[in-house]
């Protein structure tokens, strides 16, 4: 760890009005712990070790002696353990004091902390209270060279829709058959000549496949057929520990018209994303605190208001950053209730998303905070049903 990266962990830790962020692991089970820490996964872990940073002042280590050296690169004091007792002795210190950990009752995502760790943190005489808002001022928020390789990664995405939506109109011209796992396959190979990785193969659903979020199949897929629609799901970002992911929906119909349904559902979807976007901009310029759950509320009560309340089945966004379902602010106030702001350097998805019997529809764009102004992501926004 940097002494840049501690003092921007301290300062966050100051921003919560909290003493400390505490850290431990065993055999890697946080993973965010080795994340923010830079502890290879590699590493042997076979015993419990805890990094506590203060909000002023050196960090401590605490580790077993057997693995003493595994926090070496870590500035801050050692405190070297042997067994039960000493360990208990080692965390005396750091009692009295309130002190961020890695769990939450709505936010799994960031919940590493076991309840027995936890229980004997307390006994020590820690207050613990939920990192959420930490990690999220550390991990979940982008810089200046973050926004930049997202807004690289974002190009990437909407230039390889093009590309595999070129081989459905063509295929759509000449009359032959084009599947799911063709143009997941098209996808994935310019993911390979751009160098960019992924944690998952793109999302490719046709006709009544589309109503199901996270389809997926195995070798080629359905066949597009004649004024059904094609979802398309992708995300990925450059190679490199400083890549940041960027995540896009786009949708088409396979010929040359949608019918009248899929229009509809499609305009109100858009222009529910659009309101959605515009309520976001509106609250930052007014100055008021946005939270993620007051996004997703405002999302679903559009929604709602245009008859759509059966056809949700998922919140309306997702914080981005190394990873496409990062540690920042979700916009989310059903499934697991996000109450973080919206933060400079913020970044998340918006995707609302209908879901019916016979077809589902999802457009998905990326925002993130800058200079207190939300923008979009990309060189493209999608307004129109692609068609062939």
């Amino acid at each position: 760890m940097s002494p840049e990266e501690l003092q921007t962990i301290q300062e966050a830790i100051r921003a919560e009005g909290l003493e400390g962020w505490i850290f431990s692991n065993f055999h890697h089970r946080d993973r965010l712990s080795d994340a923010i820490l830079h502890i290879i996964p590699e590493t042997t872990n076979s015993r419990l070790w805890v990094y506590a940073v203060p909000a002023q002042g050196k960090p401590v280590k605490i580790v077993h002696a057997i693995e003493a050296g595994l926090l070496a690169d870590l500035p801050g004091s050692s405190r070297v353990y042997l067994d039960r007792d000493d360990f208990i002795a080692a965390l005396e210190p750091l009692g009295h004091k309130c002190w961020g950990a890695h769990f939450s009752e709505t936010l799994p995502a960031i919940s590493f902390l076991d309840a027995g760790t936890a229980q004997l943190f307390e006994k020590a005489g820690m207050k613990l209270v939920s990192a959420a808002a930490l990690i999220q001022r550390f991990k979940g928020t982008l810089d200046t060279q973050g926004i930049q390789a997202h807004e690289q990664a974002a190009g990437a995405l909407y230039d390889i829709i093009g590309i595999a939506w070129k081989a459905v109109q063509d295929a759509y011209t000449h009359h032959r058959t084009i599947t799911e796992g063709e143009l997941r396959s098209i996808m994935l190979e310019e993911f390979h000549r751009r160098k960019l990785v992924t944690d998952h193969p793109p999302l490719v659903a046709t006709g009544v496949h589309s109503g199901n979020p996270h389809y997926d199949f195995s070798g080629s897929g359905a066949p597009l057929r004649d004024g059904e629609v094609v979802q398309f799901d992708l995300w990925a970002k450059e190679r490199g520990p400083q890549g940041i992911y960027a995540d896009i929906s786009w949708i088409g119909i396979f010929g040359i018209s949608a019918r009248e349904a899929v229009k509809r559902a499609f305009t109100d979807l858009v222009e529910v994303r659009e309101g959605a976007y515009r309520f976001i901009t509106a609250e930052l310029e007014a100055g008021r605190p946005l939270s993620g759950a007051m996004v997703d509320t405002k999302t679903r009560d559009l929604l709602t208001g245009l008859g759509y309340r059966g056809a949700l089945k998922h919140r309306t966004g997702h914080g981005i950053d190394t990873e496409c379902h990062g540690s920042g602010v979700n916009m989310d106030s059903v499934e697991f209730p996000d109450s973080r702001l919206l933060l400079e350097g913020s970044c998340f998805s918006l995707e609302p998303g209908i879901y019916f019997s016979d077809f589902g529809l999802r457009t998905e764009i990326n925002v993130y905070i800058k200079q207190g102004k939300p923008r979009i992501s990309g060189k493209d926004r999608q307004f129109t049903l692609l068609t062939c």
